[in-house]
């Protein structure tokens, strides 16, 4: 059986989305916690684990910032899968502590900012503490004293592994709240990319960003091709103020010549270009 990294601990929002994934596969996955997604990345890197599964987009937040810069650094990963994962936040705590007495609210950023509304209109005086995970939040509140008054936003898994009762659910800011999740590997020796079907194109990459009009000759080679480009992000470079790396996504069609000629096209207007893979995306 493969081992798949996940950010940790149990109870997580990436725990609840791999044994989703898992449960979509005909080879199962042994699940390895880590407790940052850089440790599951690196560790995927060393050879130590198969496959890591980490965030990289969250719909109301946007990017997860340490997955792509990570991606970006490296030359050992290419993308296999992709989870597109819905996300409910609870907002739980131990059994005696009412939700009027509530005084400091744990849990990750991210959900942090998903339910900024709730917790304004809710909890205005409340101190709210960031945390490693929503796990890790659900953790800490099961260990305070019910008079401390402490609760944590997290997934109501994560909340029953702790023994936590239910105070508020479906609490984050837009029901439609949803992760994207991606299966990461190490790059095998030998990999062609174009080899590959699926129904996405990951490809990173740095331009020129002190000449006019570069980037717009960039998106450019995929206009004229008629490529849908689904997103683009960038990210600083780490070299020097003002330069940049960009991250496309890419529809994969049937006029797959053209996805490629016009990703060869980008790699010679670019500094340089990676191309992590062509994947499918599963919608949980």
């Amino acid at each position: 059986m493969e081992r798949m990294g996940i950010l940790g601990p149990r109870g997580t929002h990436s725990e609840a989305a791999a044994v989703k994934l898992n449960e979509t596969l005909t080879e199962k996955f042994e699940l390895v916690i880590y407790g940052e997604i850089f440790e599951a990345l690196n560790a995927v890197e060393e050879n130590k684990i198969d496959a890591a599964f980490v965030p990289v987009e969250n719909s109301l937040e946007g990017s997860i910032n340490i997955t792509l810069d990570t991606l970006a650094h490296s030359d050992n990963f290419i993308v296999t899968r992709e989870l597109i994962y819905p996300v409910h936040n609870f907002l739980m705590s131990k059994v005696g502590v009412e939700i009027s007495s509530v005084k400091k609210i744990f849990s990750h950023a991210q959900p942090i900012s998903q339910c900024r509304k709730f917790l304004q209109k809710n909890f205005p005086h409340a101190e709210i503490i960031s945390t490693a995970s929503t796990a890790r939040a659900a953790e800490l509140v099961a260990q305070s004293e019910t008079l401390e008054g402490y609760a944590a936003i997290c997934s109501e898994r994560a909340g029953k592994l702790n023994g936590l009762q239910t105070l508020a659910k479906e609490i984050q800011d837009n029901l439609s709240n949803s992760t994207r999740f991606l299966e990461v590997r190490r790059r095998p020796e030998n990999f062609n990319v174009f080899d590959l079907h699926g129904d996405k194109n990951l490809i990173i990459c740095q331009i020129d960003g002190s000449r006019a009009g570069a980037l717009y000759e960039v998106l450019g080679e995929f206009a004229r091709r008629n490529i849908n480009m689904t997103r683009i992000e960038s990210r600083p470079a780490r070299t020097e103020l003002g330069a940049y790396i960009f991250f496309f996504d890419l529809e994969v069609d049937n006029f797959r010549r053209l996805l490629f000629e016009s990703v060869e096209a980008v790699r010679r207007k670019s500094i340089w270009l990676k191309n992590l893979g062509i994947f499918p995306v599963i919608k949980g």
